[in-house]
């Protein structure tokens, strides 16, 4: 059995979880997540917790069992709290702009680069940090991903867009000889 399976996930006071022909929808103040449970996970939604079993004990069932209950605490989360993903600008020059529903990346190219934030997913810009909102876990790793993508950090100065929290192994350059 997976530990992580077993826990019981709360439900706060202002979110309604509904399961019905294998599909769990859960809405909140902030919006509503829906996804499709697979067939060997059960589901068992008491007034405020919601619990995870399986039936059998076998390796595919043991696997989906903690994912299971992990990818609905976040809807839970997510619905009531949201998600904030926060990624760094740096390089002499980088920057970001806001422009209506798309983020306008100068990163160094002979062209400004126009990212279109798709629906769910919203953004704010400080100097040289994009912080990004969402109620999707899944959703708003993905949209900081392929920001991320657009100019990684290189190895020698830092420059390029990182993760806030991220730390970028720095390398020694070249040494001239004397």
């Amino acid at each position: 059995m997976s530990r992580v399976g077993k826990k019981p996930i709360l439900i706060p006071d202002n979110t309604k979880v509904f399961f019905k022909n294998r599909v769990i929808t859960i809405q909140g103040k902030n919006g509503t997540l829906e996804k499709s449970i697979p067939s060997a996970v059960n589901l068992k939604i008491e007034k405020e917790t919601v619990n995870v079993s399986i039936d059998k004990n076998d390796r595919n069932s043991r696997s989906l069992h903690g994912l299971t209950r992990s990818l609905i605490a976040n809807m839970v989360s997510g619905v009531s709290e949201g998600f904030e993903r926060r990624l760094e600008i740096n390089g002499i020059g980088y920057r970001a702009a806001m422009q209506g529903n798309s983020i306008v990346l100068n990163l160094g190219y002979s062209h400004p680069i126009n990212f279109d934030l798709p629906d769910g997913i919203s953004a704010s810009i400080e100097k040289n940090i994009i912080k990004l909102f969402g109620i999707d876990k899944e959703k708003l790793g993905l949209v900081s991903a392929a920001i991320r993508r657009l100019r990684p950090p290189e190895p020698y100065k830092g420059k390029g867009i990182k993760y806030a929290e991220e730390r970028i192994q720095r390398k020694a350059g070249k040494t001239g000889t004397k």
